[in-house]
């Protein structure tokens, strides 16, 4: 069971790592000063979130790691995140399309974690789902300006969904720890919220004027540690300083 509770703490915890080392790519580059800001802040929640997570898990492990070696001292392939966090900052719409089909799951997500027998993960989805609630907020309200508002912004980010939405069947996906803790009664099957979670991308989309896509193939691989070509690049930067200076203290 401790094997399963730690990948299953990866697998959460390294969606909300990746993609805060993606929103933190943008720190000063964001279309003005109040949205830079906000980017950032979003992005200390999921590293702040992270911390929580990756504590527990080097407790459970008790082989003398910290939260920073589980954090950054991983190789690519012990990497459980879903490929939808590490795809690259395209431009502003690709940032929010993004952010925003990974919001709406993040919320529905702990949403249900906070039931869980585990009353760690339950204490820290309890304390996380405050934010994300303002994370969806924000990137839905993003969605529908840029969706509604000229015909540049509109076709720009209906490109962006046009890419990115193969990735959303992965957030549904159940590997092994998974569905092993599911059986504990401490993961979330998230199958039972999956109906939900499109039908409120739907309603957005609706009021954003933009058209949901129509594919059938849908990608996977990152919760089984296989990642996009963008991991490694992702991983550079994560990991440059823990690996130049090992053991290093602030």
């Amino acid at each position: 069971m401790t094997e399963h509770l730690y990948k299953y703490i990866l697998g959460i915890a390294d969606n909300s790592l990746i993609l805060g080392q993606r929103l933190g790519e943008l720190c000063g580059h964001g279309p003005n000063l109040e949205t830079d800001i906000a980017c950032t802040n979003i992005s200390l929640d999921l590293l702040g979130q992270v911390r929580s997570y990756f504590q527990y898990a080097a407790k459970i492990t008790g082989d003398g790691r910290d939260e920073d070696d589980i954090a950054m001292m991983r190789k690519e392939r012990e990497y459980l995140n879903v490929l939808l966090v590490e795809q690259p900052n395209t431009d502003f719409a690709y940032v929010m399309a993004r952010q925003f089909l990974f919001d709406i799951h993040h919320f529905l997500f702990l949403q249900e974690l906070q039931k869980s027998k585990d009353l760690t993960l339950s204490a820290i989805a309890n304390k996380c789902i405050k934010e994300v609630s303002y994370h969806q907020r924000f990137s839905s309200d993003w969605i529908k300006r840029l969706g509604d508002g000229t015909e540049v912004s509109h076709d720009k980010v209906q490109t962006a969904f046009n890419d990115l939405w193969p990735y959303t069947d992965e957030l549904f996906h159940q590997n092994e720890a998974d569905k092993a803790m599911i059986m504990e009664g401490v993961g979330v099957d998230t199958a039972i919220f999956k109906d939900t979670y499109y039908q409120r991308l739907k309603h957005i989309l609706d009021e954003a004027t933009l058209d949901i896509p129509e594919t059938k193939y849908f990608q996977k691989g990152g919760k089984e540690g296989i990642h996009s070509e963008h991991m490694g690049y992702i991983l550079n930067d994560l990991q440059y300083m823990q690996r130049t200076y090992p053991d290093m203290e602030w």
